[in-house]
């Protein structure tokens, strides 16, 4: 049943607010009844368009144009930077201008304001609540540790008798005292707690409020605020007093012992939340028309595999060798790390600490380098890794093929396994046997495979479930120097990456370019250079530069396209 037509609470009309609303103004927008619909249309300055209340649409509230008093805005002047209505687009002073529907703003703002919503409501609200856990749960353990510290001083005087009865008094005045304050601090910072999760929940409110509107200028004017509560509170660092006795009997107070002070310490970065940057509303950055090519760098490996970006300013390669090679964008060769069995990695990656991951496929291990030393993560039985990404979660996704050309891909926090993603709804195989190569995590936590087996790029959501399949597009198919040998015009998918659009890249080698499709799989163009050959490993770093290895010439090529 329409939801419209349900019996709720009762409307009356707008301008006489005592007859029951049976008429609706689409345009202004105005609950009427039928006695105030010849009032309400005589204002003709401006458009109405009156139906009956059932049929209402439901329209955004549009901005009066502050030029023409009779329309509304529907429309964003690029150039001026202001919203302008139909009769200004036509005017002299737009010509030429570039304009945006408001309500394509609208949506893509309610886009930001929804994952807002959605961070505040899924991660920060339940990180407080879990703070908050922790706290009470301190709370709770105080009399139990303060009475165990109590039971020792007693043990202590009973031990030495009537005589140190004074001692012992005052030495529970301070367990007392220090308990009181121990306290007193952990309940007002309770209260500080519970304070902000009280804005969470008021910022929760104020996003859902706004989705529900239609008034454009309450979505456009409303402030991103997740940024105000990233930052968790500073963590209070109790560390309870010991009691140290003392069986020297020459001083009472000596003999007796005593008990060192309560200490209260704040942590700042105590408390720690794993945010997955798909919660970030980046700003909208068009794809140029004609890429610009910024860098060249040679690796001087003889076949260049993989490339990923340790900063901005420095990238990671891989190849055809033992050496794992840190560059920076002039070329210059900053480090260099051989693999802890002595045999070239098959792929590399980068961990939100800034470690370097690789895969040793021969030996069945991911390994991470923390400060030049090697440790191994990872040690396989039956199966062999061979690629691997760092999600925004900070785990690993490893892509393997069994010792019998099966393939799937394990999500890894740490050694601990936490997730298989193998096979489809019906059962069958997501990936091809034995030949996946590259992958990547989006920004809305799709995992992305470029499967070369199948020549398609092969995307599932975080749970698993197959969101799409893409297959190339016609109009990469060329016809090139190598087609007798190499099948050139067939879509070969081998390097995968996603960036701060959630827009996926892959490197297409047959035809050496590189694929843009939107996070739903819609091909958007190209990116292609006469001189681009056989792109493999691809990478983008946090300014949206793409990073292309070369596979045969052992170049790292640095290109805009955003």
């Amino acid at each position: 049943m329409d939801p419209r037509l349900c019996a709720q609470d009762i409307l009356n009309c707008d301008l006489c607010e005592d007859t029951v609303v049976q008429m609706y103004c689409n345009l202004c927008p105005m609950n009427l009844c039928k006695s105030c619909v010849v009032e309400h249309i005589s204002d003709v300055s401006r458009r109405h368009d009156v139906v009956p209340f059932a049929l209402r649409r439901s329209m955004l509230v549009y901005p009066q144009c502050s030029t023409h008093s009779e329309e509304h805005c529907e429309m964003h002047c690029e150039d001026c930077n202001i919203q302008v209505c139909p009769k200004c687009v036509i005017s002299e002073t737009h010509k030429r201008h570039h304009f945006k529907s408001l309500q394509d703003l609208v949506n893509s703002k309610k886009e930001c304001i929804e994952q807002e919503r959605k961070r505040l409501k899924e991660t920060v609200y339940f990180k407080i609540e879990d703070i908050v856990t922790e706290i009470e749960t301190q709370l709770a353990e105080i009399d139990g540790e303060y009475e165990k510290l109590t039971s020792e001083v007693t043990k202590q005087g009973e031990e030495l008798h009537s005589e140190f009865d004074k001692v012992i008094q005052k030495n529970k005045e301070e367990i007392n005292g220090m308990r009181n304050q121990h306290r007193d601090a952990l309940n007002k910072h309770l209260n500080d707690i519970k304070k902000l999760d009280a804005d969470v929940e008021q910022s929760i409110s104020e996003t859902e409020d706004i989705l529900q509107s239609k008034e454009v200028n309450r979505s456009l004017s409303y402030k991103i605020k997740s940024e105000k509560f990233t930052k968790l509170p500073s963590k209070l660092i109790f560390k309870f007093p010991v009691f140290t006795g003392n069986n020297d009997r020459d001083q009472c107070s000596q003999l007796f012992g005593s008990i060192s002070p309560l200490s209260i310490t704040t942590e700042e970065h105590g408390y720690t939340m794993e945010t997955p940057e798909a919660e970030y509303c980046p700003p909208v950055k068009p794809l140029l028309d004609e890429p610009e090519l910024i860098t060249n760098i040679d690796t001087e490996y003889n076949k260049l595999y993989s490339v990923t970006c340790l900063s901005d300013e420095e990238i990671w390669t891989c190849g055809n060798s033992k050496i794992m090679k840190l560059y920076n964008l002039q070329g210059k060769l900053l480090k260099s790390i051989q693999t802890k069995s002595g045999i070239k990695p098959c792929d590399i990656a980068v961990t939100r600490s800034g470690d370097l991951v690789y895969v040793d496929p021969d030996a069945r291990t991911v390994n991470i380098v923390k400060n030049k030393q090697i440790q191994e993560v990872i040690r396989l039985q039956g199966w062999r890794p061979y690629n691997v990404c760092s999600t925004s979660f900070g785990d690993l996704l490893v892509t393997m093929h069994s010792d019998d050309k099966q393939s799937k891909i394990v999500c890894y926090s740490g050694s601990t396994e936490k997730q298989t993603i193998q096979f489809d709804s019906e059962g069958k195989p997501l990936y091809s046997s034995g030949y996946i190569t590259y992958i990547s995590e989006n920004r809305n936590l799709d995992i992305c495979v470029a499967d070369d087996g199948a020549s398609a790029v092969v995307v599932v959501n975080q749970a698993g479930k197959l969101r799409f399949r893409y297959n190339g597009h016609p109009s990469a198919t060329k016809k090139l120097f190598y087609h007798f040998f190499y099948n050139q015009g067939s879509f070969k998918p081998g390097g995968i990456t996603t960036d701060s659009q959630s827009q996926i890249l892959t490197s297409d080698t047959n035809n050496n370019c590189i694929h843009i499709l939107d996070q739903d799989g819609q091909f958007l163009r190209y990116i292609e250079y006469s001189d681009l050959r056989r792109p493999w490993g691809i990478c983008v770093d946090n300014r949206d530069s793409l990073f292309v290895a070369e596979l045969y010439s052992g170049k790292v090529k640095k290109i805009k396209y955003m």
